[in-house]
């Protein structure tokens, strides 16, 4: 992607169903569980590299003993920070007991970090964040074991604000404000009214208070707990919990707006939030790995008796499309084929660009996880190219020479490597002349392969600011001197901003946004601009039922192609010689390539909740007030 946006976040779940020996005879080590969690969270650190947190829960211990333990990092590498505290620790106390390095119940019982039950935690800063205090898993503390709750997630939700509210009329007084905190502490408050009413049951029942916590983590339902607690939750969510006896869920919220897998055999359940992940780590066929179904959560139970029970009432399927496009780890099968397609199905807008003059192109793509979008969109000029060598041949009426036939047959499109990024480099100058300079330098290009009677065409995951391409990627292949370069995105025209868990808040910074608005300057029709400020602002007083994304008349105006030729002008500066052209795949190829991610709310503006489309309003009415704040 020329302009990297962040996505929140990746979870990792892992629940040891034996005993610790089992895993230290079958295995060699009682640390299997914490050996199979940094896997999960390396192997997903496309994820987030903000900040990466680990807790684990201990089962078997005595009262009067740690049975929780966490670790959090927000250094540069922070999952390689927290499991290098993990094994420091471990080794130490190993090497000041070296008598107890095969005794397992020891170790469970008094070295940190060994348990039963794990959960991880990667992650990129929403809101610019990046403190200690912002790193996940959250912990909420309490002397009774079953109120002691741990919470990571891979969220965001537009009403903060509201729950923040809710859990003052509750008679809380929240620490801060931020969504992750207030979903924490209304899964507590309910997790402890649950407690309570068990409680009082067991002393109806006759038993002891020492004698109620067994009965109290025996029948605590958390299917209860996460009804109550995500009622009035706006957003898009997979939120994962341990509770401190042992207990575990994870949901996922009604829209199935953020991804869920799960695994389970005799040994492990483990939850993750890309599939590969879990095939690879557990080398497990692809059919053994499932997706938690939408409105519904997996809840562990200390016994180890796994269920999954719907919690809210699945809504329509708006799983999110990026995760297809950008931001799952392509080793995925299904996202592997959906990447190719999208390549695939936008290139008969390619072949009309370049007016199906194939012989004189040139194709590749920036950046590398454009790659398999690239696979697609060669597959499909190989395919055309057959098409035209078929027609000369049969044009020929069988009367061409061996030769020509040969000719024909030996023609194949031309797929290059044209951009390498330079890793090493660094854009340390802050004075912006400076840096611009150093910007243009990112990528090394191939010399040699593009004559000047090429087109070259450049495949892309997705154009969100176009900052990286006007003042870098295409001064950079300007220098080719191509006689056309045409950019191309494998998503359609992000128009809206995100609000469910992707780092793209500020409507004014799209590409798309901006020149819709340079289009209604063209045309006359600017004071559209102020009608939908009064109707967004209108909007503000209404309740959830009533609202509408009036931000869509920005582009109603305008066809797809008028907003994209304006974004090429805007690209094309004074320096640039070739002609430049930006092509976007459509929203129903999208659809086609990924039909069962139908998230397309940043394409579209049809969010899948009354938040998104508050979100859109305010994020219009900051923008046109000049706010910098965040809609959300």
């Amino acid at each position: 992607m020329s302009d990297a946006i962040k996505h929140e976040c990746g979870i990792a779940l892992v629940r040891l169903k034996k005993p610790l020996q089992f895993y230290k005879d079958k295995y060699g080590t009682a640390f299997y569980g914490i050996n199979k969690m940094y896997l999960l969270m390396e192997k997903q650190h496309n994820r987030g590299q903000d900040g990466a947190g680990f807790a684990s829960v201990k089962f078997n211990v005595e009262p009067g003993t740690r049975y929780i333990s966490r670790v959090r990092s927000n250094k540069p590498t922070p999952i390689q920070d927290i499991f290098a505290q993990i094994n420091g620790r471990l080794n130490g106390v190993l090497e000041e007991n070296p008598d107890k390095k095969d005794d397992i119940a020891w170790q469970e019982e008094n070295m940190p970090y060994v348990g039963n039950l794990f959960l991880g935690h990667v992650r990129y800063g929403t809101f610019g964040k990046n403190s200690i205090e912002s790193v996940h898993p959250f912990l909420r503390q309490s002397n009774w074991r079953h109120q002691n709750l741990i919470v990571a997630g891979n969220f965001n939700m537009t009403n903060s604000k509201q729950m923040l509210e809710e859990l003052i009329e509750l008679g809380q007084h929240p620490k801060e404000a931020t969504d992750t905190v207030t979903v924490m502490e209304k899964i507590g408050h309910f997790l402890e009214d649950e407690v309570a009413k068990l409680y009082q049951q067991a002393k109806k029942k006759g038993f002891s208070k020492r004698d109620a916590s067994p009965y109290i983590e025996e029948n605590l339902s958390l299917k209860k707990v996460l009804k109550r607690s995500s009622k009035n939750w706006d957003g898009g969510y997979a939120m994962a919990g341990l509770v401190g006896h042992g207990d575990a869920f994870v949901l996922r919220d009604p829209n199935g707006i953020r991804p869920t897998y799960f695994y389970e055999d005799d040994e492990v359940v483990v939850v993750a939030s890309e599939r590969p992940v879990i095939q690879t780590v557990f080398n497990v066929k692809i059919d053994k790995v499932q997706e938690l179904e939408r409105g519904h959560a997996l809840i562990i139970k200390k016994s180890g008796k796994v269920s999954i029970k719907k919690v809210n009432e699945p809504r329509e399927n708006k799983a999110c499309s990026f995760e297809r496009i950008y931001f799952s780890r392509g080793s995925d099968a299904g996202i592997y084929e959906e990447r190719k397609n999208l390549g695939k199905y936008v290139f008969p807008k390619i072949l009309k660009s370049i007016d199906s003059d194939i012989s004189n192109s040139v194709f590749s793509y920036i950046p590398n996880t454009a790659e398999t979008s690239f696979y697609g969109m060669t597959e499909a000029a190989e395919d055309v190219l057959n098409q035209q060598k078929t027609a000369k041949i049969l044009a020929g009426d069988g009367k061409l020479s061996a030769e020509r036939v040969t000719e024909i047959l030996s023609e194949r499109p031309r797929f290059e490597k044209i951009a390498i990024k330079d890793a090493k480099l660094r854009t340390f100058i802050a004075d912006d002349s400076s840096r611009d300079d150093l910007v243009e330098h990112v990528y090394d290009i191939t010399y040699g392969v593009v004559k000047p009677t090429d087109n070259l065409v450049i495949i892309d995951d997705s154009i969100v600011r176009g900052t990286t391409l006007k003042k870098s990627i295409i001064k950079i292949l300007d220098r080719l001197s191509p006689k056309k370069i045409v950019v191309v995105s494998s998503a359609p025209q992000i128009r809206y901003p995100d609000c469910y868990g992707i780092d793209m808040a500020r409507i004014e910074a799209f590409i798309a946004f901006k020149a819709a608005l340079e289009l209604l300057k063209d045309h006359n029709k600017y004071h559209i601009v102020d009608d939908v400020y009064k109707k967004c602002k209108e909007q503000q007083s209404k309740n959830d039922e009533e609202i509408i994304n009036h931000v869509k008349d920005i582009y109603s105006s305008f066809t797809t192609e008028e907003v994209s030729a304006k974004i090429a002008q805007m690209l094309k500066t004074d320096d640039i010689d070739a002609d430049v052209e930006v092509i976007y795949q459509t929203v129903e190829g999208l659809h086609k390539a990924c039909p069962d991610n139908l998230g397309d709310w940043y394409f579209t503006g049809d969010y899948p909740t009354p938040g998104g489309m508050r979100v859109v309003n305010q994020a219009f009415i900051n923008f046109y007030e000049g706010n910098d704040e965040r809609a959300y």
